[in-house]
């Protein structure tokens, strides 16, 4: 489907190439002590690391830099796979995965992602992607066929999978929701205003197509979003995202703080305090959305696994806390 297909999305503001816009403040580069991380390289994530070499798997709480990864991989033994490779076709501004020419296609990249997810013994998986502009399906079929090598190999295992916007292709996207995962979560990353300056070829407006088109395919579908926020947005901006993806059907919600992973990626505008971040999940919540996690160091896959558990509860009668007691 072409982009002009999302006339029906709702509008999102308008974007305007060019310099990024101005907040009347300087860069700030110096880490305030909510963002202080813990490492831990225990036994756990030895056996990850190892795990993942063996295999010959990406993950983007390496290839990203994620922040969490030692309370991930040392303190709750989960990752997150990023399949396709290591090579993403896109150059955003906050994105700290490698960009240029990706490699052949790995075939046998869905069957090692279930061996290992087997192996740890996870009951919630999150698979990722690069983007592949140059596949004519945008890698929707690798990701497809990755959720049910997981569904076969470890059947009580959910599935979440966060992928790119596939160029807004409804052939691309039918593939990937009739794989029938958990989760089916995109990120709009950043408000509307924002977009042209931190995302590579990516539009807001296709994320809501995406995020559109997932539920109108699958309409029990679970689908999620998530943004980061010290960009230079506004509180108003955000609220208009959390009205935008509601309006799309979505019903999850991430709100993390971005950190610039190296000199060469846009800096860091404002850091917004844990009290900020509690205060927009009240707001979401209250606007309706089902679950919704924000903080500091909350990332797409933050504690995902538990998320979900906690939001089949909260939708779900026959997962309610009281539903089992009685």
């Amino acid at each position: 489907m072409s982009e002009s297909a999302s006339n029906s999305v709702p509008k999102a503001g308008a974007q305007t190439a060019g310099a990024r816009p101005s907040t009347g403040t300087q860069p700030v580069n110096r880490k305030p002590d909510w963002l202080k991380v813990q490492l831990n390289t225990n036994t756990n994530f030895k056996y990850l690391k190892q795990l993942m070499k063996e295999e010959r798997l990406n993950t983007v709480c390496e290839e990203a830099k994620c922040p969490n990864i030692h309370e991930c991989w040392g303190e709750h033994r989960t990752a997150t796979f990023m399949i396709l490779g290591d090579t993403c076709t896109r150059r955003c501004r906050f994105c700290a995965v490698k960009t240029g020419l990706p490699r052949v296609l790995d075939r046998e990249e869905p069957g090692r992602v279930a061996e290992s997810v087997a192996r740890m013994g996870l009951s919630h998986a999150v698979i990722t992607m690069v983007n592949r502009d140059e596949l004519k399906d945008g890698g929707a079929g690798i990701m497809a066929e990755t959720v049910r090598a997981i569904r076969n190999r470890a059947p009580n295992c959910t599935t979440e999978v966060l992928s790119s916007d596939l160029m807004g292709r409804e052939e691309s996207i039918r593939i990937l929701a009739e794989s029938r995962p958990d989760i089916l979560s995109h990120n709009v990353e950043t408000v509307p205003r924002l977009t042209p300056f931190v995302r590579s070829r990516s539009t807001y407006e296709r994320s809501l197509l995406f995020l559109r088109l997932c539920r109108e395919i699958d309409p029990d579908a679970v689908t999620k979003s998530s943004i980061m926020l010290g960009l230079g947005e506004t509180r108003e901006e955000v609220f208009g995202v959390m009205d935008d993806l509601l309006a799309v059907g979505v019903t999850m919600m991430n709100i993390g703080q971005y950190l610039q992973p190296s000199r060469n990626h846009i800096p860091v505008e404002r850091y917004w305090t844990p009290d900020e971040f509690a205060e927009l999940r009240e707001v979401a919540l209250s606007k309706g959305f089902s679950h919704c996690e924000a903080g500091p160091l909350v990332r797409s896959s933050y504690h995902a696994g538990e998320q979900y558990e906690s939001y089949r509860k909260r939708v779900h009668p026959l997962y309610r806390d009281d539903a089992v007691q009685a």
